[in-house]
Protein backbone atom coordinates (compact mmCIF):
# COMPACT_ATOMS: atom_id res chain seq x y z
CA UNK A 1 0.00 0.00 0.00
CA UNK A 2 1.14 3.33 -0.80
CA UNK A 3 2.84 5.40 1.98
CA UNK A 4 1.10 8.40 1.42
CA UNK A 5 -2.08 6.50 2.25
CA UNK A 6 -0.41 4.80 5.26
CA UNK A 7 0.77 8.85 6.67
CA UNK A 8 -2.63 10.17 6.00
CA UNK A 9 -4.54 7.67 7.80
CA UNK A 10 -1.57 8.20 10.78
CA UNK A 11 -1.87 11.89 10.61
CA UNK A 12 -5.92 12.14 10.14
CA UNK A 13 -6.73 8.99 12.11
CA UNK A 14 -10.57 8.62 12.13
CA UNK A 15 -11.42 11.43 9.65
CA UNK A 16 -8.26 9.96 7.85
CA UNK A 17 -10.23 6.54 8.08
CA UNK A 18 -13.64 7.85 7.01
CA UNK A 19 -12.30 9.86 3.93
CA UNK A 20 -10.54 6.87 2.40
CA UNK A 21 -12.62 5.02 2.56
CA UNK A 22 -15.44 7.18 1.53
CA UNK A 23 -13.96 7.79 -1.56
CA UNK A 24 -12.13 4.57 -2.01
CA UNK A 25 -16.09 3.10 -2.42
CA UNK A 26 -16.83 6.04 -5.07
CA UNK A 27 -14.19 3.61 -7.27
CA UNK A 28 -10.84 5.91 -6.75
CA UNK A 29 -7.69 3.37 -6.36
CA UNK A 30 -7.83 2.88 -2.40
CA UNK A 31 -6.66 -0.78 -1.34
CA UNK A 32 -9.55 -0.69 1.38
CA UNK A 33 -8.78 -4.10 2.74
CA UNK A 34 -5.66 -3.08 3.22
CA UNK A 35 -6.34 0.22 4.53
CA UNK A 36 -8.79 -1.69 6.81
CA UNK A 37 -6.07 -4.30 8.32
CA UNK A 38 -3.88 -1.31 8.75
CA UNK A 39 -6.00 0.47 10.92
CA UNK A 40 -6.76 -3.11 12.80
CA UNK A 41 -2.59 -2.77 13.10
CA UNK A 42 -3.27 1.02 14.69
CA UNK A 43 -5.49 -0.45 17.07
CA UNK A 44 -3.48 -3.43 18.23
CA UNK A 45 -0.63 -0.59 18.57
CA UNK A 46 -2.77 1.09 20.93
CA UNK A 47 -2.76 4.56 18.32
CA UNK A 48 -6.28 4.85 17.74
CA UNK A 49 -9.58 3.35 19.87
CA UNK A 50 -11.52 0.18 18.15
CA UNK A 51 -15.22 1.54 18.88
CA UNK A 52 -14.25 4.96 16.87
CA UNK A 53 -11.69 3.05 14.11
CA UNK A 54 -14.58 0.88 13.71
CA UNK A 55 -17.66 3.76 13.23
CA UNK A 56 -14.90 5.96 11.22
CA UNK A 57 -14.66 3.58 8.29
CA UNK A 58 -18.24 2.17 9.04
CA UNK A 59 -19.25 5.39 8.32
CA UNK A 60 -16.56 6.08 5.49
CA UNK A 61 -18.18 3.29 3.67
CA UNK A 62 -21.68 3.64 4.08
CA UNK A 63 -21.02 7.49 2.52
CA UNK A 64 -18.73 6.03 -0.20
CA UNK A 65 -21.75 3.46 -1.16
CA UNK A 66 -24.40 5.45 -1.06
CA UNK A 67 -22.86 8.10 -3.63
CA UNK A 68 -22.47 5.10 -5.64
CA UNK A 69 -26.05 4.54 -5.42
CA UNK A 70 -27.19 8.13 -6.35
CA UNK A 71 -24.65 8.40 -8.88
CA UNK A 72 -26.19 5.19 -10.54
CA UNK A 73 -29.69 6.05 -9.73
CA UNK A 74 -29.32 9.67 -11.12
CA UNK A 75 -27.05 9.80 -13.90
CA UNK A 76 -27.62 6.04 -15.03
CA UNK A 77 -25.04 3.68 -17.03
CA UNK A 78 -24.15 5.51 -19.06
CA UNK A 79 -22.44 7.88 -16.93
CA UNK A 80 -20.83 4.47 -15.36
CA UNK A 81 -18.94 3.48 -18.50
CA UNK A 82 -18.12 7.16 -19.37
CA UNK A 83 -16.29 7.48 -15.92
CA UNK A 84 -15.66 4.06 -14.85
CA UNK A 85 -12.54 3.50 -17.24
CA UNK A 86 -10.91 6.80 -15.16
CA UNK A 87 -11.27 5.31 -12.19
CA UNK A 88 -10.50 1.77 -12.96
CA UNK A 89 -13.65 0.32 -13.54
CA UNK A 90 -13.55 -1.18 -16.88
CA UNK A 91 -16.73 -2.92 -19.55
CA UNK A 92 -15.26 -5.86 -18.17
CA UNK A 93 -15.60 -5.58 -14.94
CA UNK A 94 -19.28 -3.93 -15.45
CA UNK A 95 -20.56 -6.93 -17.56
CA UNK A 96 -19.17 -9.33 -14.85
CA UNK A 97 -20.84 -7.28 -11.90
CA UNK A 98 -23.89 -7.47 -13.44
CA UNK A 99 -23.69 -11.43 -14.12
CA UNK A 100 -22.98 -11.29 -10.32
CA UNK A 101 -26.48 -9.65 -10.14
CA UNK A 102 -28.27 -11.66 -11.63
CA UNK A 103 -27.26 -14.94 -10.10
CA UNK A 104 -27.03 -13.40 -6.50
CA UNK A 105 -29.51 -10.62 -6.35
CA UNK A 106 -29.26 -8.02 -3.51
CA UNK A 107 -26.80 -10.77 -1.51
CA UNK A 108 -24.83 -9.39 -4.34
CA UNK A 109 -24.32 -5.85 -2.35
CA UNK A 110 -23.07 -7.65 0.82
CA UNK A 111 -20.76 -10.36 -1.21
CA UNK A 112 -19.38 -7.58 -3.60
CA UNK A 113 -17.52 -5.99 -0.37
CA UNK A 114 -15.06 -8.69 -0.49
CA UNK A 115 -14.20 -8.74 -4.18
CA UNK A 116 -12.49 -5.60 -5.61
CA UNK A 117 -13.79 -4.13 -8.43
CA UNK A 118 -17.00 -5.36 -7.94
CA UNK A 119 -17.81 -3.37 -4.51
CA UNK A 120 -17.42 -0.45 -6.32
CA UNK A 121 -19.44 -1.31 -9.19
CA UNK A 122 -22.44 -2.61 -7.55
CA UNK A 123 -23.85 0.27 -5.70
CA UNK A 124 -23.53 1.77 -9.21
CA UNK A 125 -25.98 -0.80 -10.41
CA UNK A 126 -28.27 -1.01 -7.65
CA UNK A 127 -29.13 2.90 -8.43
CA UNK A 128 -28.95 2.32 -11.94
CA UNK A 129 -31.87 -0.81 -11.63
CA UNK A 130 -33.66 1.73 -9.28
CA UNK A 131 -33.53 -0.53 -6.43
CA UNK A 132 -35.54 0.30 -3.16
CA UNK A 133 -33.56 2.32 -1.15
CA UNK A 134 -34.70 0.99 2.12
CA UNK A 135 -33.49 -2.25 0.58
CA UNK A 136 -30.13 -1.30 -1.01
CA UNK A 137 -29.37 0.64 2.39
CA UNK A 138 -30.58 -2.75 4.33
CA UNK A 139 -28.02 -4.94 2.23
CA UNK A 140 -25.20 -2.22 1.68
CA UNK A 141 -24.68 -0.86 5.19
CA UNK A 142 -25.28 -4.36 6.88
CA UNK A 143 -22.22 -5.48 4.76
CA UNK A 144 -20.31 -2.06 5.00
CA UNK A 145 -20.20 -3.19 8.70
CA UNK A 146 -19.39 -6.71 8.38
CA UNK A 147 -16.53 -5.70 6.04
CA UNK A 148 -15.06 -3.37 8.31
CA UNK A 149 -15.33 -5.11 11.45
CA UNK A 150 -13.92 -8.20 9.78
CA UNK A 151 -10.70 -6.40 8.44
CA UNK A 152 -10.10 -4.59 11.27
CA UNK A 153 -9.86 -7.37 13.26
CA UNK A 154 -8.15 -9.65 10.97
CA UNK A 155 -5.41 -6.00 11.48
CA UNK A 156 -5.55 -6.13 14.93
CA UNK A 157 -5.22 -9.82 15.94
CA UNK A 158 -2.07 -10.07 13.34
CA UNK A 159 -0.64 -7.02 14.74
CA UNK A 160 2.86 -6.32 13.44
CA UNK A 161 2.41 -9.06 10.83
CA UNK A 162 -0.61 -7.42 9.51
CA UNK A 163 1.12 -6.80 6.51
CA UNK A 164 0.80 -10.66 5.54
CA UNK A 165 -2.86 -9.22 4.03
CA UNK A 166 -1.31 -7.11 1.57
CA UNK A 167 1.70 -9.65 0.66
CA UNK A 168 -1.50 -12.45 -0.24
CA UNK A 169 -4.19 -10.54 -0.52
CA UNK A 170 -5.08 -12.10 -3.91
CA UNK A 171 -5.13 -15.77 -2.49
CA UNK A 172 -8.29 -16.76 -3.61
CA UNK A 173 -8.27 -19.24 -0.36
CA UNK A 174 -8.06 -16.09 1.52
CA UNK A 175 -10.99 -14.56 -0.20
CA UNK A 176 -12.75 -18.22 0.66
CA UNK A 177 -11.90 -17.96 4.63
CA UNK A 178 -13.26 -14.05 4.75
CA UNK A 179 -16.40 -14.51 2.93
CA UNK A 180 -17.30 -17.58 4.85
CA UNK A 181 -16.93 -16.02 7.66
CA UNK A 182 -18.66 -12.44 6.84
CA UNK A 183 -21.92 -14.97 5.67
CA UNK A 184 -21.75 -16.79 9.16
CA UNK A 185 -21.68 -13.32 11.13
CA UNK A 186 -24.55 -12.09 8.53
CA UNK A 187 -26.96 -15.33 9.39
CA UNK A 188 -25.96 -14.73 13.00
CA UNK A 189 -26.89 -10.78 13.03
CA UNK A 190 -30.29 -11.65 11.12
CA UNK A 191 -30.95 -14.54 14.07
CA UNK A 192 -30.37 -11.93 16.61
CA UNK A 193 -32.77 -9.38 15.03
CA UNK A 194 -35.45 -11.98 14.60
CA UNK A 195 -35.27 -13.04 17.92
CA UNK A 196 -35.46 -9.37 19.32
CA UNK A 197 -38.40 -8.46 17.23
CA UNK A 198 -40.21 -11.72 18.42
Amino acid sequence: MSKAILDFIIHYEYAGIFLALAFGLIGLPVPDEILLTFTGYLVYLGKTGFVLTLMSAFLGAMSGISVSYFLGYKLGLPFLKRIGPKIGITEKKIEKTRWYFQKYGNLMIIIGYFIPGIRHISAYLAGISAMNIKRFALYAYSGGFIWSITFIMLGKGLGRKWRVVEQYFHNLGLYAILTAGAVVLLIWLIYKMKIRRA
